[in-house]
């Protein structure tokens, strides 16, 4: 960090004590380092100080609900390519083309497979070998910022979302599970989405959850309001996504006041869509000033995504300051805007150390 009030104050914490925060949201559990979506990876984040983790849910062949940031993604983020489940896929393994210089391909979803044969996979660090001429070269594809250390084949135990409740449950932590849309046309063989929302709430029921313990989001507000509607205490607990690529794209002050209105509680844009800069200084945005307004609660996601900010300069997560952020430190005076002058309710982190910090 540069020399200033905050860093003199963030020194002075150092030999502290730190306690567990719900302002530290593990994203994925702590997949800087650990495969995303393995226990191992929510022991890392609970052990950081995470006080909420994410399990993001979609569902298998036979209607079960697992762990996975997207239902097609097992290619890059689990070992199924080198399994004889690769037989499954939606898409296999097509080669890199050195003539052409078209990329090796895959598509592995959730669909392809059954609960059972899903559980036989290990999760991995997400990425893929785009010039892989092999399956066993494709899955090696982690980026250079993150690492292999816990990529083993004793580590990234797969998550089915009852795992993730029961394990979450034992560690004391709340739990903020992710309806994820899905890739197939729904219904998928009679199930819904109306289904699929009711399911993620009957496994919290059946584990004896309660439902203030639990941050349902989606980026769907039709999946919201029917929580709002068949389990009002699970869904006025609902955050509502914005996957917006610029800021054209993020939602209005009209649109924010709309969903207030329409009974959502918390809004939760990229960071970038809350931070702007004046006079050299990283200030609340427009969005921030608006969703406040609204009488919205904000969670932004997410930190520890983009690489090393010396040299990305925080890149699409802090597109609206990039050239502000030009050290690693620089995450620090970010944090301090967001929850000190923003006044954010949490934050998503691929590690939670510094959102706890």
């Amino acid at each position: 960090m540069s020399p200033s009030p905050l860093k003199t104050q963030l020194e002075a914490c150092a030999d502290m004590d730190f306690e567990r925060t719900e302002y530290s949201i593990g994203h994925r559990g702590a997949c800087l380092m650990f495969p995303e979506h393995s226990k191992e990876s929510y022991l890392a984040a609970a052990r950081m100080g995470a006080g909420i983790i994410e399990c993001d849910v979609g569902f298998t062949k036979d209607l079960e609900l697992v762990c996975r940031h997207d239902q097609a993604d097992l290619h890059t983020s689990t070992n199924i390519l080198v399994t004889p489940l690769a037989a499954k896929c939606t898409k296999p393994f097509t080669p890199y083309n050195p003539a052409t210089g078209a990329e090796a391909t895959a598509e592995c979803r959730t669909t392809d497979i059954t609960l059972a044969e899903f559980k036989t996979l290990r999760a991995k660090m997400d990425g893929y070998n785009p010039k892989a001429l092999t399956p066993a070269e494709y899955v090696m594809g982690t980026p250079s910022w993150r690492t292999d250390l816990y990529n083993g084949p004793t580590s990234g135990t797969i998550m089915t979302h009852k795992d993730s409740i029961a394990l979450f449950k034992s560690l004391g932590v709340k739990m903020t599970p992710e309806l994820k849309m899905p890739v197939v046309p729904m219904p998928f063989n009679g199930f819904t989405m109306e289904k699929f929302a009711q399911k993620i709430v009957d496994e919290y029921v059946a584990a004896g959850v309660p439902f203030s313990d639990v941050f349902p989001q989606t980026v769907n507000q039709t999946s919201i309001q029917y929580w709002l509607k068949t389990a009002p205490e699970f869904g006025k607990n609902a955050v509502l996504l914005d996957f917006g690529n610029t800021p054209s794209e993020i939602l209005s002050a009209a649109d924010l006041k709309q969903i207030k209105a329409d009974g959502i509680t918390t809004y939760a844009p990229p960071l970038w869509a809350l931070l702007d800069k004046k006079d050299g200084k990283l200030v609340p945005s427009q969005t921030a000033r608006d969703a406040k307004a609204a009488g919205l609660k904000l969670i932004s996601w997410t930190l520890e995504r983009s690489g090393v900010l010396a040299v990305s300069h925080g890149s699409w997560y802090y597109q609206t300051v990039n050239n502000l952020i030009n050290r690693e430190g620089d995450v620090f005076e970010v944090l301090d805007v967001l929850f000190r002058q923003v006044g954010i309710s949490g934050l998503f982190s691929d590690w939670a150390a510094p959102v706890t910090y």
